[in-house]
């Protein structure tokens, strides 16, 4: 896995050894295509960093702050290996990623906020997504004109609930990515 454009382009990035399954490259590559331009001098958040490899995406396409939250160690511990490795500087912050949200405190400190949960792939499993997209901290998180990029199982219908908006939801092989905003 490497950093696709950017300032940092080309630099190949660790993947932690646990469980975490890193955004492929084509998806970063149509991720970072839809937002374009926006990034420059944007706040990033990247919730269930895993290897970071979005918020330094972020970073080497010129954001100016990335915030990365993760639970697992090993996980930390390779973002701050790939930080390094890509000279930039970012914080890093080992929490559930719902216990950070329930006790952030600032509101719309976030330009984009990234977000690639674990997948509910039986019935019965933990639903990441679905929690994420009802939990009141995610939009009061986003500044205004924001967006909330989500990845998803694909052919799942994400259940959208107020006060989200849809703008671009579309499947890359194994992965499908949301782009949600919040109504003007």
């Amino acid at each position: 896995m490497r950093v696709v454009a950017g300032s940092a382009r080309g630099t190949v990035l660790r993947v932690p050894r646990s469980e975490v399954r890193p955004t492929m490259e084509v998806v970063k590559s149509a991720i970072f295509s839809a937002l374009g331009e926006s990034i420059n001098g944007a706040r990033v958040l990247d919730l269930f960093a895993g290897s970071g490899a979005l918020g330094i995406e972020a970073l080497s396409r010129g954001a100016a702050h990335v915030t990365f939250v993760e639970k697992a160690p090993e996980a930390i511990t390779t973002i701050r290996q790939n930080l390094l490795k890509t000279r930039f500087i970012a914080e890093v912050l080992e929490s559930d990623i719902f216990s950070y949200l329930d006790r952030r405190g600032p509101v719309a400190e976030f330009d984009f906020i990234f977000a690639d949960p674990p997948y509910a792939k039986r019935p019965g499993e933990r639903d990441f997504a679905t929690e994420l997209l009802a939990n009141p901290a995610i939009p009061r998180a986003l500044a205004s004109g924001g967006v909330f990029v989500l990845e998803h199982l694909p052919r799942v219908e994400l259940p959208l609930c107020p006060p989200w908006v849809c703008t671009r939801d579309k499947s890359y092989g194994a992965t499908a990515v949301a782009f949600l905003m919040l109504p003007a």
